[in-house]
């Protein structure tokens, strides 16, 4: 059975910058496309940023591009959301996925962010 483990999550202040890790060596890692999402209360999950299974293309939400990063570690089957410049409007519980575990809504536990003064 497949387990996305994500950690990294924390409260930060505005402006701050947050790392977070997802990985599972369970999951044929470096064949999939990786996704981070992200769900606040009473929301649905919202896609922020995919990456191709090498690496060499990626895809943000608006609302992030230029302050998010996603990047891979094939290697350690292990994917990344770099998040600089964080604002309280992207305080929400984190989740990486693949796009087919999230097409059939199964879910990791998650890691929160919490960004406030």
């Amino acid at each position: 059975q497949v387990q996305l483990v994500e950690s990294g999550g924390g409260l930060v202040q505005p402006g701050e910058s947050l790392t977070l890790s997802c990985g599972d060596s369970r999951l044929a890692f470096s064949r999939n496309r990786m996704n981070w999402y992200r769900q606040a209360p009473g929301k649905e999950h919202e896609l922020v940023a995919s990456i191709t299974p090498t690496g060499r293309v990626t895809h943000y939400a608006d609302s992030v591009k230029g302050r998010f990063t996603i990047s891979r570690d094939n290697a350690k089957s292990t994917v990344y959301l770099q998040m600089d410049n964080l604002k309280p409007e992207d305080t929400a519980m984190y989740y990486c996925n693949t796009p087919g575990l999230a097409y059939v809504d199964s879910w990791g536990q998650g890691t929160q962010v919490t960004v406030s003064s």
